[in-house]
């Protein structure tokens, strides 16, 4: 669709920097990373439409697709092994969100974590045994998670500067 060089280096350029934006908001989730990387390759490949074009997005995709399922597939596991409902999981996102903007952006991991302990903490008896357990264990899962995700993140982006370099020097 794009037929000048200039811009189809301008639209591999923004996707660049989209893609980044998206492995960014795999660490810090503030946009849904995963979701951004897949919708700025099938955009990227559909404008350029070149061969290596689609054939590293449609591998970038996979390879961002898999991470967000695996992410979300570990966490679940471990959510569902320690007994956690969404209340609890819901008041973290909560007090995640209050501290990052008490305490950017480490507010963001303390409020979650601390959200998550205290809101563990009143569901199990004011067990503080058990709802430390239970938090660590949620929350290596969520660390676990967020390190797969963002490395197929990472590697979808890699098969995009790729592509990119193979269709712009082939």
């Amino acid at each position: 669709m794009v037929d000048s060089p200039v811009a189809e280096g301008l639209t591999t350029g923004i996707a660049l920097v989209l893609l980044i934006v998206g492995a960014a908001g795999v660490i810090l989730p503030v946009l849904p990373g995963s979701l951004l990387i897949v919708i700025t390759l099938a955009v990227w490949a559909l404008l350029l439409g070149s061969t290596p074009a689609w054939t590293v997005a449609i591998i970038g995709i996979i390879l961002a697709l898999l991470g967000w399922s695996a992410a979300t597939v570990l966490t679940g596991r471990v959510l569902r092994r320690e007994k956690i409902p969404r209340g609890p999981v819901l008041i973290a996102i909560a007090a995640a969100l209050v501290g990052m903007v008490a305490m950017p952006p480490l507010g963001l991991f303390l409020g979650f974590a601390l959200g998550l302990f205290g809101a563990e903490y009143l569901r199990r008896g004011r067990d503080v045994q058990a709802a430390l357990g239970a938090s660590l264990s949620a929350l290596r899962a969520i660390g676990l998670g967020i390190l797969v995700e963002f490395g197929m993140a990472g590697a979808a982006v890699s098969c995009f500067v790729i592509g990119a370099l193979i269709h712009h020097l082939g």
